[in-house]
């Protein structure tokens, strides 16, 4: 009976542990868009630059790293380092998909040309059509945008 008891008990504990785990991948692996041909985020536009210039700057390959399995560019050492240092925080919302999309139930290219930062997150629509739609009601397609991440890319 003890066996039996231990044998249940490391069962459950290995898969608690293996659910555990697959949750955090799943959290840290969340695609980024980057295209069918490249696998580089924010068609090559520094995340970083968005909140310390207020505009869009193209970044560089000399200034790169992975985050998530997608290459980010930057235009500096120091906002690579920034980057680096925090990438949750400046990596675009929904993984660079467009924020309207995510919020209507699908998955769409997010343009690095259309973007809003809202609460000091950087949010990404398809174009300055949808873009101005989603500027109608921000938060509600915030909130909906939420509901439906990441389920979205995984259908």
């Amino acid at each position: 009976m003890i066996i039996r008891i231990a044998v249940f008990a490391t069962l459950t504990l290995a898969t608690l542990a293996a659910l555990a785990w697959y949750m955090l991948l799943t959290v840290e692996s969340t695609p980024v868009y980057t295209g069918r041909f490249s696998n580089t985020a924010l068609q090559g536009y520094d995340s970083v630059a968005y909140f310390k210039s207020g505009e869009p700057v193209k970044g560089s390959d000399e200034f790169s790293t992975i985050f998530q399995g997608a290459e980010f560019h930057f235009s500096s050492q120091e906002n690579l380092d920034t980057f680096r240092a925090m990438p949750a925080a400046y990596a675009p919302q929904y993984g660079g998909h467009c924020a309207w999309a995510v919020s209507q139930g699908y998955a769409a290219k997010g343009d690095a040309r259309h973007w809003k930062i809202v609460d000091g997150k950087l949010y990404l629509n398809y174009n300055r059509s949808v873009q101005e739609t989603w500027e109608t009601d921000i938060d509600g397609f915030i909130t909906a945008a939420q509901g439906n991440w990441p389920n979205v890319i995984e259908d």
